[in-house]
């Protein structure tokens, strides 16, 4: 698939800082760690991984906004187009070795992402799409699951941690989803979790209480491979909530009206 010249960038960009991390990956223990908060960590790779994408991103596109998880926002000459960045998605797996984690770039135009890119370093997977043109990982189309019944699929979401105020929310959802499925599966990579939506690997995915870069690369390719995704509340804004479900078109009302209560 021949992408567009932004794409391209934001592909390049994803590689390169993808190289960089799995070279940490390798040496993890050997990182130095500093605490950001509970259960969520800083490491120099991750700070290493966002230098490099804001160098590939702002070197081409030098008027667009900027929005990351390490280093702020920062509004550009061009104030309808912004990446959205997510350096290392998935960073407590990545302190403990293990090899599920990512980089998610997203390019978002007049308030709607346009396009987006989450590449899976360990695996090599980079799964991108763009606005109108599809959805991909590496040279394959993605198209989501087709399955049509809940007790057959399986779902994925992230368990809050660390004396999170959504525990209560979280396991009254487990309560009402687990009886009517066939599984939940918590990887701990959101950005990784709606591509697998988008490749089919999962049938759905729901969770609160994320970031913009958790997910604004993850709402194009979904979209892109043919699947729904909204705010948990229909009159919200998934971006601007921090709260998201998705799933195949069969499955979503069905999905949704369990979630949603």
């Amino acid at each position: 698939m021949v992408g567009s010249a932004n794409l391209n960038v934001m592909i390049k960009a994803a590689r390169k800082a993808g190289r960089s991390l799995v070279k940490d990956f390798r040496e993890v223990e050997n990182l130095q760690v500093s605490r950001k908060g509970a259960g969520d960590f800083v490491t120099k790779a991750d700070l290493a991984s966002e230098k490099i994408i804001r160098d590939e991103l702002m070197g081409a596109r030098p008027t667009y906004g900027w929005i990351a998880e390490e280093g702020g926002a920062a509004e550009g000459q061009d104030p309808t187009r912004r990446w959205i960045v997510d350096p290392l998605d998935g960073t407590t797996n990545f302190l403990h070795g293990l090899p599920h984690w990512g980089v998610s770039i997203a390019l978002e135009h007049k308030g709607e992402v346009v396009a987006g890119v989450v590449f899976d370093p360990a695996k090599d997977e980079m799964f991108f799409a763009e606005k109108g043109a599809g959805a991909w990982m590496n040279d394959t189309r993605l198209r989501v699951s087709g399955r049509h019944r809940m007790i057959e699929s399986i779902f994925a979401t992230g368990l809050p941690f660390a004396g999170r105020a959504d525990l209560p929310e979280t396991l009254q959802d487990l309560a009402r989803l687990l009886p009517v499925c066939a599984g939940v599966r918590r990887w701990g990579a959101a950005a990784l979790d709606m591509a697998y939506v988008a490749a089919g690997r999962y049938d759905g995915f729901w969770e609160r209480r994320l970031q913009a870069w958790d997910m604004a690369a993850g709402v194009v390719i979904v979209r892109e491979a043919g699947g729904l995704i909204e705010p948990l509340d229909p009159r919200g804004d998934i971006l601007g909530d921090g709260e998201v479900i998705c799933a195949n078109d069969a499955l979503f009302d069905g999905f949704a009206k369990v979630i949603r209560g």
